[in-house]
Protein backbone atom coordinates (compact mmCIF):
# COMPACT_ATOMS: atom_id res chain seq x y z
CA UNK A 1 0.00 0.00 0.00
CA UNK A 2 1.06 3.30 -1.11
CA UNK A 3 1.19 6.61 1.13
CA UNK A 4 -1.01 9.27 -0.51
CA UNK A 5 -1.42 12.37 0.36
CA UNK A 6 -3.84 15.03 -0.86
CA UNK A 7 -2.77 18.90 -1.38
CA UNK A 8 -4.74 22.26 -1.36
CA UNK A 9 -5.72 21.53 -4.76
CA UNK A 10 -8.67 19.11 -4.50
CA UNK A 11 -7.47 15.38 -6.56
CA UNK A 12 -4.19 16.69 -6.90
CA UNK A 13 -2.34 13.89 -5.27
CA UNK A 14 1.26 13.14 -3.68
CA UNK A 15 2.09 9.33 -3.89
CA UNK A 16 5.07 7.96 -1.70
CA UNK A 17 6.47 5.17 -4.00
CA UNK A 18 8.18 2.50 -2.07
CA UNK A 19 11.44 1.13 -2.84
CA UNK A 20 13.47 -2.22 -1.64
CA UNK A 21 17.24 -2.38 -1.58
CA UNK A 22 19.74 -4.83 -1.30
CA UNK A 23 22.85 -5.25 -1.92
CA UNK A 24 21.77 -6.05 -5.86
CA UNK A 25 20.02 -2.58 -6.02
CA UNK A 26 16.79 -1.81 -5.43
CA UNK A 27 12.76 -2.63 -6.98
CA UNK A 28 10.49 0.49 -7.14
CA UNK A 29 6.81 0.67 -7.10
CA UNK A 30 5.74 3.33 -8.53
CA UNK A 31 2.19 4.04 -8.92
CA UNK A 32 -0.91 1.50 -7.89
CA UNK A 33 -4.72 2.63 -10.17
CA UNK A 34 -6.59 1.05 -7.69
CA UNK A 35 -5.12 3.07 -4.73
CA UNK A 36 -5.05 6.62 -7.36
CA UNK A 37 -8.08 5.64 -8.62
CA UNK A 38 -7.78 5.95 -12.09
CA UNK A 39 -7.17 4.06 -15.32
CA UNK A 40 -4.02 4.94 -16.93
CA UNK A 41 -3.72 4.27 -21.15
CA UNK A 42 -0.33 4.91 -21.64
CA UNK A 43 2.94 5.86 -20.60
CA UNK A 44 5.88 7.89 -21.65
CA UNK A 45 9.42 7.99 -20.42
CA UNK A 46 11.49 11.11 -21.42
CA UNK A 47 15.35 12.22 -20.78
CA UNK A 48 16.57 15.83 -20.14
CA UNK A 49 19.88 17.25 -19.39
CA UNK A 50 20.23 19.86 -16.70
CA UNK A 51 17.99 23.25 -16.50
CA UNK A 52 15.76 21.82 -19.58
CA UNK A 53 12.12 23.22 -18.62
CA UNK A 54 9.32 21.04 -20.31
CA UNK A 55 5.96 22.92 -20.18
CA UNK A 56 3.80 24.18 -18.81
CA UNK A 57 1.32 21.72 -21.56
CA UNK A 58 -2.17 20.66 -21.18
CA UNK A 59 -4.86 19.45 -23.84
CA UNK A 60 -7.81 21.60 -23.51
CA UNK A 61 -10.07 18.79 -25.28
CA UNK A 62 -9.55 15.15 -23.91
CA UNK A 63 -7.93 16.29 -21.16
CA UNK A 64 -4.92 13.82 -19.54
CA UNK A 65 -4.95 13.22 -15.83
CA UNK A 66 -0.84 12.30 -15.24
CA UNK A 67 1.14 10.33 -12.84
CA UNK A 68 4.58 11.56 -12.85
CA UNK A 69 7.47 10.22 -11.16
CA UNK A 70 11.58 10.23 -11.62
CA UNK A 71 12.89 7.10 -12.37
CA UNK A 72 16.75 8.95 -12.31
CA UNK A 73 17.78 12.58 -11.21
CA UNK A 74 15.71 15.58 -9.72
CA UNK A 75 13.13 17.73 -11.21
CA UNK A 76 10.99 20.40 -9.41
CA UNK A 77 7.62 19.58 -11.07
CA UNK A 78 4.74 21.96 -11.05
CA UNK A 79 0.79 21.90 -11.87
CA UNK A 80 -1.51 24.62 -12.61
CA UNK A 81 -5.48 24.33 -11.84
CA UNK A 82 -7.11 24.94 -15.22
CA UNK A 83 -10.37 23.15 -14.44
CA UNK A 84 -13.47 25.70 -15.67
CA UNK A 85 -15.30 25.39 -11.89
CA UNK A 86 -12.54 24.98 -9.51
CA UNK A 87 -12.08 26.87 -6.61
CA UNK A 88 -7.92 26.73 -7.08
CA UNK A 89 -8.45 27.63 -10.56
CA UNK A 90 -5.07 29.63 -12.11
CA UNK A 91 -3.33 28.08 -8.78
CA UNK A 92 -0.34 25.92 -9.11
CA UNK A 93 1.56 23.17 -6.79
CA UNK A 94 5.24 22.71 -6.88
CA UNK A 95 7.23 20.01 -5.65
CA UNK A 96 10.68 18.40 -5.66
CA UNK A 97 10.06 14.67 -7.43
CA UNK A 98 13.50 12.42 -7.74
CA UNK A 99 14.74 9.17 -7.39
CA UNK A 100 15.76 9.54 -3.96
CA UNK A 101 12.48 10.64 -2.56
CA UNK A 102 10.51 8.39 -4.44
CA UNK A 103 8.03 10.64 -4.63
CA UNK A 104 5.70 10.70 -7.01
CA UNK A 105 2.49 13.06 -7.92
CA UNK A 106 -1.08 12.30 -9.59
CA UNK A 107 -2.14 15.48 -11.89
CA UNK A 108 -5.68 15.03 -12.33
CA UNK A 109 -7.44 15.84 -16.01
CA UNK A 110 -7.57 19.95 -16.24
CA UNK A 111 -4.26 20.71 -15.21
CA UNK A 112 -1.74 22.15 -17.39
CA UNK A 113 1.85 20.85 -16.55
CA UNK A 114 5.77 21.56 -16.63
CA UNK A 115 9.20 20.68 -14.74
CA UNK A 116 12.25 21.86 -14.57
CA UNK A 117 15.64 19.36 -14.59
CA UNK A 118 17.58 19.84 -12.10
CA UNK A 119 20.58 16.82 -12.28
CA UNK A 120 22.81 16.13 -15.22
CA UNK A 121 20.88 13.37 -16.43
CA UNK A 122 17.03 13.19 -15.56
CA UNK A 123 14.37 10.33 -16.90
CA UNK A 124 10.56 10.59 -16.05
CA UNK A 125 8.06 8.47 -16.24
CA UNK A 126 4.56 9.74 -17.18
CA UNK A 127 1.44 7.64 -17.08
CA UNK A 128 -1.70 9.22 -19.37
CA UNK A 129 -5.43 8.52 -18.39
CA UNK A 130 -5.85 9.99 -22.12
CA UNK A 131 -3.69 9.16 -25.39
CA UNK A 132 -2.23 12.40 -26.67
CA UNK A 133 -4.03 14.41 -28.80
CA UNK A 134 -1.95 16.72 -30.90
CA UNK A 135 -4.40 18.79 -32.46
CA UNK A 136 -5.85 19.93 -28.58
CA UNK A 137 -2.22 20.30 -27.46
CA UNK A 138 -1.45 23.83 -26.04
CA UNK A 139 1.02 25.78 -23.61
CA UNK A 140 0.94 28.04 -20.93
CA UNK A 141 3.68 30.57 -20.24
CA UNK A 142 5.79 28.98 -17.88
CA UNK A 143 6.79 32.48 -16.34
CA UNK A 144 3.56 34.47 -16.74
CA UNK A 145 3.56 37.08 -13.71
CA UNK A 146 -0.19 35.99 -12.92
CA UNK A 147 1.16 32.23 -11.83
CA UNK A 148 4.02 33.10 -9.52
CA UNK A 149 5.60 30.14 -10.24
CA UNK A 150 8.99 29.96 -8.79
CA UNK A 151 11.61 28.16 -11.07
CA UNK A 152 14.86 27.27 -9.65
CA UNK A 153 16.85 30.13 -11.69
CA UNK A 154 18.95 28.90 -14.22
CA UNK A 155 19.72 29.02 -17.52
CA UNK A 156 17.02 27.45 -19.23
CA UNK A 157 16.71 25.37 -22.26
CA UNK A 158 12.81 25.16 -23.73
CA UNK A 159 11.32 24.37 -26.90
CA UNK A 160 10.79 27.73 -29.19
CA UNK A 161 6.45 26.35 -28.55
CA UNK A 162 7.34 27.31 -24.71
CA UNK A 163 9.12 29.69 -24.84
CA UNK A 164 6.23 31.59 -26.93
CA UNK A 165 3.38 30.16 -24.88
CA UNK A 166 0.28 32.20 -24.20
CA UNK A 167 -0.22 33.44 -20.84
CA UNK A 168 -3.19 32.40 -18.51
CA UNK A 169 -5.31 35.55 -19.65
CA UNK A 170 -4.36 35.50 -23.57
CA UNK A 171 -5.42 32.05 -23.54
CA UNK A 172 -8.42 32.56 -21.64
CA UNK A 173 -9.53 35.88 -24.45
CA UNK A 174 -8.50 33.41 -27.10
CA UNK A 175 -11.25 30.62 -25.39
CA UNK A 176 -8.42 28.01 -25.41
CA UNK A 177 -9.38 27.69 -21.79
CA UNK A 178 -12.78 28.33 -20.78
CA UNK A 179 -12.64 29.96 -17.38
Amino acid sequence: MFNISKTKIKNLLIVDGKQYRDNRGYLRELVSEKEIGSKFKFTIVSKSKKNVLRGLHFQNNKSQGKYISVLKGKILDVAVDLRKNSKTFGKHFSIILSEKNCKGIFIPPGFAHGFQTLDKENIICYCCTEYRSIGNEHALKYNDPQLKIKWIKNKLIMTKKDRNAKTLNELIRSKIIKY
